[in-house]
């Protein structure tokens, strides 16, 4: 394990909402965002609403519809995200957390990020994530091997994704999110 710790960023922020019709409004018309997917939920969610403000970032805020405030052991929608810069950095931190005797870690393909779940010691749900270079409508989730070669996981994550809705490049799904953001500040 290296001791250079990895320099995270905040990617995004997941809210538990009761009602996600109201707060998809009131971040979109009072705030700005914009919806850049809404989907069919994982099991044990609700609905989603992924919101933005950046083309760079597919999401900066996700809404996940919740009549009852989730458990803090649930930590997939209830987390605070990071972005590390690349797998390898991804990998150091599973390393770190492994040492520290973490043992909820759950790492996920979104098909747009590869990420690590887990919860911090008092029960906070935290995500470190690596964009990919691909974009697929959300929400996705598959497994993720670490052990893998980078380029085993973009190969893996693409034959997964290509055939599914949005499937595109994530640079074009930027720019086109780009023009739509523009076209909304007009």
């Amino acid at each position: 394990m290296t001791d250079t710790h990895p320099r995270l960023s905040l990617g995004h922020v997941t809210l538990a909402v009761r009602d996600l019709d109201r707060m998809v409004a009131f971040y979109t018309d009072v705030l700005g965002f914009q919806v850049s997917n809404r989907g069919e939920p994982v099991p044990g969610m609700g609905e989603m609403a992924f919101l933005t403000q950046d083309p760079s970032a597919h999401h900066q805020i996700v809404l996940v519809q919740t009549p009852e405030p989730p458990t803090r052991a649930f930590m997939l929608a209830d987390h605070m995200a990071f972005r590390a810069s690349s797998l390898d950095e991804l990998r150091t931190i599973g390393q770190r957390l492994a040492a520290a005797e973490v043992t909820s870690v759950i790492p996920i393909s979104h098909g747009n990020a590869w990420s690590l779940y887990f919860t911090d010691p008092e029960g906070n749900g935290v995500e470190c994530f690596v964009d990919s270079p691909f974009h697929v409508a959300q929400p996705y989730a598959d497994g993720l091997d670490l052990t893998s070669t980078d380029a085993e996981i973009a190969a893996t994550t693409r034959s997964k994704i290509e055939s599914l809705p949005e499937f595109q490049a994530f640079d074009d799904w930027r720019a086109a999110m780009a023009a739509r953001l523009d076209g909304a500040q007009g």
